[in-house]
């Protein structure tokens, strides 16, 4: 039985964090319509989200996932146009308004550099910034990310987390680097089977005896010396002589 009550205020920074499996994705592809609850409503300020037309909800909602792979070769300025979709009625072309909006999407992102190149021909991290900018034109003011920082290393991770931060948007996100989540976080949400066993502040979810108890792993958590956020370091399980 699913037991999950979450709430992310608005212009906030919410974290999902969890083990494999402990339900992470889930929760958040409900959240995004892909899955129906069961039970329980989404809850959009008191309207419930899954009953709103797609359209409308995609005028408020933007989701990230993980990893994007796009079948036809489309350039970084067209994948990011895609994000006017929700704003278009059948067959209209882009306007006037939709170009002015992309374009600063695009510069908001830093990706001016990138608008003419192949999506895939991308790295990870520059795909990231790329779907971040479509989220901006797509008008949302609430920002879905699934592992964002996934398959990154650690500067595109950085960078990644810096941006999303500084949008001003509220965002919700699945998070694997509880080092990371603890930096750029104002609540996580700590996830085993399908149940929130831990929620608040960052210090006070991401500690020794909760990771051991959520992932079944022995680390160090001790203060970042210079934000005093929680900051983990892994220990060795066996000793070598």
């Amino acid at each position: 039985m699913w037991d999950v009550d979450i709430a992310v205020p608005d212009g906030s920074f919410v974290g999902l964090l969890g083990p494999n499996g402990s339900g992470k994705s889930t929760i958040l592809k409900t959240i995004y319509r892909v899955h129906r609850p069961a039970e329980g409503r989404v809850l959009l300020e008191g309207v419930d989200l899954l009953a709103m037309g797609a359209r409308e909800a995609a005028r408020r909602v933007a989701v990230v996932a993980q990893e994007s792979i796009v079948e036809f070769d489309f350039t970084v300025l067209e994948i990011v146009m895609i994000g006017r979709t929700p704003h278009k009625r059948a067959f209209d072309r882009e306007d006037e308004l939709d170009r002015s909006i992309v374009a600063d999407a695009i510069e908001r992102v830093g990706c001016q550099a990138l608008v003419s190149r192949s999506f895939n021909s991308l790295s990870g991290g520059e795909k990231q910034r790329v779907l971040i900018a479509r989220a901006l034109a797509q008008g949302a003011d609430h920002l879905i990310l699934d592992e964002p920082t996934n398959h990154l290393d650690v500067r595109y991770q950085i960078e990644i987390l810096e941006l999303v931060s500084s949008l001003g948007v509220t965002v919700l996100a699945a998070l694997h680097d509880l080092s990371l989540a603890a930096l750029f976080c104002d609540t996580v949400y700590l996830l085993t089977d399908g149940r929130v066993v831990a929620r608040g502040a960052p210090d006070r979810v991401i500690t020794t005896e909760t990771v051991r108890e959520a992932y079944g792993a022995d680390v160090l958590v001790v203060e970042h010396p210079e934000t005093g956020t929680p900051h983990l370091i892994p220990r060795r399980t066996a000793q070598h002589d």
